[in-house]
């Protein structure tokens, strides 16, 4: 099998383990379960905590210690029991203790999976984007075999077990994905570098100015990414379309991204890291300023293309960008801070920082219905993302990509 082709199955296999449960988890939360909404928010929580708090060590294992592949193997065959555990869980001190020790060894693998993608292609500004699209294709995948494949035959495969088929679905893939990894190219420790202490290197790169801006500016824009996945949903049931038709029409995002991320090793070429990142940012306040005027609905929906070069020209860019600006000896560490700020930090203050606005610009009456404001709303990620871009457009000048 070829170098290329047996990363693409890894990104492929390992955003099928997310996707398998992620999407419709919440709902069983509360009509299964019945567990509160802010429950379920603690729940869903944990994954962004786990990628705060892992990928330093992880990276600091790659670098130093053990070999990439093997390291993801342990983690998935180890992230398959509680995968396992929480498929049966009927109660929340279950589910969230067992999603926090899942979040612990996966959120890892989500850094280390572009890391040794990095390490075996050079050409990373042509290659990456053409096996990272696989992640986003298996997201898809699992939701279509979950939503159309299993529905009808779940008595007979997964749904004599009880549960939640979605969770028996990515613990079996979990278990494929960590045998898989014995099969990916060999990628052994760096550690050449005199400090022990990876992540502490990978650190050190704040002290240069253009990565401290960019990794200011990659937190503030990550945050506002939670207006599109908290809001939009709510957002086009207001400005009109049919009910539960909001999965369909955001597929269009998701095809978007598909064909930006096939096209971004022409950008890259074109107009260097530094430019289509540019393009990147530039995008998100011309979705906001469609989305907070409300309509015409037909525009709104166009609007969701706008997500593929929202989300690959400047987070995926992001990764590749850091991997040219780390030293050799620190890659996976400074894989796991961008992890850390973009799918970590980001995501976790994002949530909070949405629903505080949505609640702010929610009136209720008397007889208890609610008003929503998303003009007002999506004012705010508006204004921010353009102060972004530009903060990004003056100060952000790219050193030459470390050899």
């Amino acid at each position: 099998m070829s170098i290329r082709f047996r990363l693409s199955v890894m990104m492929l296999l390992e955003y099928m383990v997310w996707g398998a449960w992620y999407p419709d988890f919440s709902a069983y939360l509360g009509s299964v379960l019945k567990l509160s909404d802010g429950q379920v928010g603690a729940i869903y929580a944990l994954l962004p905590i786990g990628c705060m708090v892992a990928p330093f060590f992880a990276g600091q294992m790659a670098d130093r210690y053990f070999p990439t592949e093997k390291l993801l193997a342990a983690l998935h065959l180890l992230g398959a029991i509680p995968l396992f555990i929480m498929a049966s869980a009927t109660n929340y001190d279950g589910v969230w203790l067992w999603m926090l020790l899942w979040a612990l060894v996966y959120g890892p693998t989500l850094a280390l999976t572009n890391s040794i993608c990095f390490h075996h292609m050079p050409e990373a500004e042509g290659e990456f984007g053409l096996v990272r699209v696989w992640g986003t294709i298996g997201w898809i995948a699992v939701g279509l075999l979950l939503g159309i494949g299993l529905r009808e035959g779940a008595p007979l495969l997964l749904g004599k077990f009880g549960g939640f088929d979605g969770m028996w679905l990515a613990t079996g893939l979990s278990v494929i994905l960590g045998l898989f990894c014995l099969l990916l190219p060999h990628t052994p420790p760096a550690g050449k570098s005199d400090s022990p202490l990876a992540f502490l290197a990978a650190l050190k790169m704040l002290k240069r100015p253009e990565f401290a801006v960019f990794l200011g500016i990659a937190f503030v824009v990550a945050t506002e990414l939670m207006f599109y996945f908290v809001l939009t949903g709510p957002f086009l049931y207001a400005a009109g379309i049919a009910p539960g038709s909001a999965p369909a029409w955001m597929a269009i995002a998701q095809a978007a991204e598909i064909l930006t991320m096939i096209g971004l090793p022409w950008m890259l070429k074109r107009w260097g890291i530094r430019g289509t990142m540019m393009i990147g940012i530039l995008a998100w306040p011309v979705r906001y300023a469609i989305f907070a005027l409300g309509g015409p609905l037909w525009l709104i929906l166009a609007s969701l293309a706008l997500h593929g070069l929202c989300y690959v020209c400047f987070f995926t860019a992001s990764y590749i960008y850091v991997d040219q600006a780390a030293e050799p000896e620190i890659r996976a560490s400074a894989q796991g801070l961008i992890t850390f700020v973009l799918l970590g930090a980001g995501l976790v203050v994002g949530s909070w920082f949405a629903g505080f606005v949505s609640d702010a610009c929610t009136i209720v009456n008397a007889s208890g219905m609610k008003t929503v404001d998303y003009t007002k709303i999506f004012l705010v990620p508006l204004g921010l993302t353009v102060f972004c871009a530009a903060l990004f457009v003056v100060f952000f000048r790219p050193r030459k990509a470390v050899a």
